[in-house]
């Protein structure tokens, strides 16, 4: 196993073995709490431009198998963790981690101290960092690190359409279906789906880029904004589409990425968290019931608002207010809007992998639904 570097744009440094592909990766080094689910993290589409920091120290014990997928590839930029499993030992594996990502052509680093390198993000923030592994590790030091500050910064960036269908597609529930529900795939997971099927919603995948009129070429029954990667604030098309589907009081629901698009068609800014909340054990207030979720987060960005009440929307949607709040630092974590038909959190109720507590926000949309039918 050949040697690799791991390179802060900060000028830190960690070596390690060279895991998954020999190369170089560029990428936003980022850290994920989660204990388990390091498929589904790979495989999340909201991790693209990434490189993740696995903190729970053992990865790869259970392989990985096309079931638990989210999407059709592996997205995250590179892949850091502690120790790999020596060996598979499940008897759903159909692949080892190691392989699976040769196969993505993903460059990954191990054998290093994650935890002092998660501490190290915790203070100084997530950053630019580079992966160089192979005959790229011999490099001097220097020169790698004029590589990675040389890197695209994280903000700024648009990649919703990078990991977005390239095409638009039906899905239809087993059972008999109550409502249209039209999705516009900024890098949704396959459990979001799975869930909206489950409650006997047929959905409507749509592009990053769909227009407004294609978007409702249909008359939907409700608009879903899914969770993906990058800056909000450069995504002014996806901000545009959405104004008119509120204009138009048509139900909406979006999570994470999704959250922040709706924070800004209402016409609040967002801005950067120093590094981030990802992982699975994320504690979520409910403002609404009081109530405590443990909820699975993946995101960059948060949505700023003066105040958690009494809102008003500056471009003219009416009255607003914080529906939920992070117990770790008082996050915006989801918005109400109180004179139209929409909501959003700023986490992931689907939880692949993760805690099952937000999935009745699924059945709040069907509520919302049922309810804008009967007001007509």
């Amino acid at each position: 196993m050949s040697a690799a570097i791991l390179v802060l744009e900060d000028g830190r440094t960690f070596s390690g073995k060279a895991y998954g592909k020999p190369g170089t990766t560029l990428g936003e080094l980022v850290f994920a709490t989660g204990m388990t689910g390091y498929q589904e993290t790979l495989t999340d589409p909201s991790y693209a431009g990434q490189i993740v920091v696995q903190t729970a120290p053992h990865i790869g014990n259970t392989g990985v198998n096309s079931e638990d997928e989210e999407s059709n590839r592996i997205w995250v930029a590179g892949y850091v963790l502690r120790d790999p499993s020596r060996m598979v030992s499940n008897f759903r594996a159909e692949n080892s981690l190691d392989e699976e990502l040769v196969k993505h052509s993903i460059v990954g680093i191990s054998g290093l101290d994650t935890r002092a390198l998660t501490r190290h993000l915790r203070s100084a923030g997530a950053m630019r960092a580079g992966i160089f592994s192979g005959e790229d590790a011999c490099k001097p030091e220097d020169e790698l690190l004029e590589v990675v500050r040389s890197a695209k910064k994280m903000q700024g960036q648009s990649l919703s359409e990078v990991v977005s269908t390239s095409h638009s597609f039906v899905e239809q529930p087993k059972g008999q279906s109550v409502a249209r529900v039209a999705i516009v795939d900024l890098g949704i997971k396959r459990s979001t789906i799975e869930h909206m099927l489950a409650r006997n919603l047929t959905v409507e995948v749509y592009p990053a880029d769909v227009t407004a009129d294609v978007l409702l070429s249909n008359n939907p029954d409700a608009v879903f904004y899914s969770n993906g990667p990058g800056d909000p604030e450069a995504a002014s098309a996806q901000v545009a589409v959405l104004r008119e589907v509120l204009d138009r009081r048509i139900p909406f629901f979006g999570i994470c990425f999704g959250n922040q698009l709706l924070g800004r068609a209402l016409g609040f800014d967002t801005f950067k968290l120093p590094f981030g909340h990802r992982g699975i054990n994320q504690p979520v207030m409910d403002r609404t019931t009081g109530k405590v979720e443990v909820t699975a987060h993946n995101h960059g960005f948060a949505v700023k608002t003066e105040g958690l009440d009494n809102l008003q929307s500056a471009n003219g949607y009416g009255a607003v207010r914080v529906s939920h709040i992070s117990l770790n630092d008082d996050c915006v974590e989801g918005l109400e809007c109180l004179d139209i038909p929409a909501f959003s959190v700023q986490y992931h109720p689907e939880a692949a992998a993760g805690p099952h507590d937000s999935n009745y926000l699924f059945d709040r949309l069907v509520n919302l639904i049922s309810e804008n039918k009967k007001a007509k």
